[in-house]
């Protein structure tokens, strides 16, 4: 089955539903992303706050307590399913794109080891090894990074005729 390039052959009303789903799709991932930055999870420190607390800092403005093994699951758990989903159907239209192959590969494949080292690292951090917030941050950032280049992709290819 030729994939390559099928996007470009698709109705104009089959690529505004794309459209118009990638887009929507997309303020919901910025969404989650603006309520990251209001956790304070945006620097190294801040992530490792926001999962084993800060009762420790009597200077800190706000209080946090580490999260519990029941929370940490279900956090775990339910961002694991829902972001694997987000870029398998992401994936999939990149798979349709006629980008090279070896950037669509990229594309495709990456995220889900970001989602694997970025959940897996808040998971070990809050067992207590704390420099994988460091691993966290940094592929966080390669995932949203990987998401963006992908949505922009899709709605340009979207634009292209065959």
């Amino acid at each position: 089955m030729q994939l390559d390039g099928l996007i470009h052959t698709f109705p104009k009303h089959v690529k505004m539903f794309i459209a118009a789903f990638v887009v929507v799709l997309s303020i919901g991932y910025i969404t989650g992303l603006l309520f990251v930055g209001e956790t304070d999870s945006t620097t190294p420190n801040g992530i490792e706050e926001n999962y084993r607390g800060n009762e420790a800092d009597e200077a800190a403005t706000v209080m946090k307590f580490e999260k519990g093994e029941r929370e940490m699951l279900t956090i775990l758990h339910t961002h694991i399913l829902s972001i694997s989903f987000i870029f398998f159907l992401l994936g999939g239209l990149v798979s349709i794109t006629s980008l090279p192959k070896k950037l669509k590969s990229f594309l495709m494949i990456e995220p889900f080891f970001s989602i694997l080292l970025t959940f897996g690292g808040i998971y070990f951090m809050w067992k207590g090894i704390s420099w994988m917030k460091y691993v966290v941050m940094i592929s966080g950032m390669v995932m949203t990074t990987v998401y963006i280049l992908s949505a922009g992709l899709v709605l340009f290819q979207l634009l292209k005729r065959k």
